[in-house]
């Protein structure tokens, strides 16, 4: 029996520290799917604000032909916009930095048929318009709270992936940093509103 005790105290440990390992990964496998949940809520959004853009156009199009310049680089945008797709798993600060660039050239575009917009009267009063913008205000809220909770998730993760000793886990079974969305070089300085 004597014999026999140090070896359980060994097995004993092993068994402890194997046991540690697994519930370090499993919280590590947790985090990174609330991470990738949070980007599909974030592409959800955008997609959304992708299907309204359409109709958007198509209603202001019946107003203001001559607008079509606008209108093109709406379409064109909103193009791009959907060609960028990232792998949440594998994505890197550039894919998300390329991606939120597409999605922002899409919101300035918005954002010009918006003025172009304001100079139909009858156009602003249209129900139908009312309820695309309506629509796509709530759209954009809802994609700054994606945004912002994949921001949260990211970051829980990281500090995840960073502590020790759950770094030593995280390091020998792959799991790297997650990218955070980040603000654009324009939203540094406040826009010129010119009369």
């Amino acid at each position: 029996m004597k014999k026999l005790l140090p070896w359980i105290v060994v097995l004993g440990i092993l068994a402890i520290i194997a046991l540690w390992v697994a519930n370090v990964y499993n919280g590590l496998v947790a985090a990174e799917e609330q991470v990738e949940s949070a980007w599909a809520q974030v592409e959800n959004q955008y997609q959304r604000r992708s299907d309204l853009v359409p109709n958007l156009v198509a209603t202001v199009k019946g107003y203001a032909e001559h607008e079509s310049e606008t209108l093109q680089g709406v379409v064109d945008a909103r193009a791009r916009a959907t060609q960028i797709t990232i792998d949440p798993a594998n994505a890197t600060p550039e894919q998300l930095a390329a991606y939120q660039a597409a999605q922002g050239e899409l919101s300035q575009a918005l954002g010009r048929l918006l003025a172009v917009a304001e100079s139909y009267p009858d156009l602003k009063a249209n129900e139908n318009f009312r309820d695309l913008q309506q629509q796509l205000e709530g759209t954009e809220n809802r994609i700054a709270v994606a945004r912002q909770l994949f921001n949260d998730e990211a970051r829980a993760y990281n500090t995840q992936v960073r502590r020790f000793p759950a770094n030593i886990i995280a390091g020998a079974f792959g799991f790297e940093k997650k990218p955070y969305f980040e603000a654009e070089d324009d939203a540094k300085h406040a826009p010129q509103v010119e009369f």
